[in-house]
């Protein structure tokens, strides 16, 4: 009798044993935008998700599903289809597929968490089978720290790094800190027309030149940039000779 009673307990424990259910964990990192889904300790999938943005943020904390449908409708975003959707709160909030795959990777949902039409049923079936309530939802991160994350919003970011901050004078306006452009000094062009001109630059009164005078004032010519587009003119003044009677000839001063 002692040993029937032994054997009926061991085959009561084999077929406990072969009907136990799997525990699946579901854990969403929202930094990353990626779900991992283990069996019983084991990771078996890791899927790109959407969660949702940050006006509608997926809340965050551990929660165990309590409801399945295969072809749910939102009531709340006009009748948006909800494929294989698993819900973890009493808010809504549920794990479903999507047709907007290539926005996978970027929290832009309403708060569920969005997978692939495909992968959304991968899930759906596994939970089905080893149980709703034997399955949990772990969900971490933020949404804000996922779109700092992004390619373009990583550019943008370091090219406001790399830019100097405004400054201001006490009116408030701004002060610019790039120096303006300089005019560049072009040599002058000395032109010996066998003539004296007056040191005021007018060609009024002009004078024959003696023999081996070489006429030394000229008058500096530049160049300036788009930026400072003004006219300058800087004379310099030479020796000059001026006539001196009828038979004085020339002198310097």
């Amino acid at each position: 009798m002692r040993s029937y009673l032994v054997s009926l307990a061991g085959l009561i424990l084999l077929a406990t044993a072969g009907t136990a259910q799997a525990k699946v964990a579901i854990t969403v990192d929202k930094d990353n935008q990626q779900m991992t889904v283990a069996v019983d300790g084991v990771e078996r999938y890791r899927w790109p998700v959407s969660t949702g943005n940050p006006s509608h943020e997926t809340p965050n904390g551990s929660f165990q599903t309590f409801r399945m449908e295969p072809d749910h409708y939102s009531k709340e975003f006009d009748d948006a289809p909800m494929p294989h959707a698993i819900f973890f709160t009493k808010r809504g909030h549920a794990i479903h597929g999507t047709d907007a795959a290539g926005k996978l990777g970027v929290p832009v949902s309403h708060g569920c968490v969005r997978l692939s039409r495909e992968n959304a049923s991968k899930l759906y079936a596994l939970v089905e089978k080893d149980g709703v309530l034997n399955t949990t939802v772990t969900l971490t991160g933020s949404s804000r720290v996922a779109l700092a994350r992004q390619p373009a919003n990583r550019t943008a970011t370091a090219a406001a790094r790399r830019a100097p901050a405004p400054v201001y004078d006490s009116a408030g306006e701004p002060v610019e800190l790039a120096p303006r452009a300089q005019p560049r000094v072009v040599a002058p062009q000395v032109v010996d027309d066998g003539y004296i001109y007056p040191a005021d630059g007018s060609d009024s009164r002009r004078y024959p030149a003696p023999p081996g005078y070489r006429r030394g004032y000229a008058q500096p010519q530049y160049q300036h940039s788009d930026e400072d587009a003004y006219a300058a003119q800087v004379y310099q003044p030479q020796r000059y000779y001026q006539p001196r009677g009828y038979y004085g000839g020339y002198s310097a001063y």
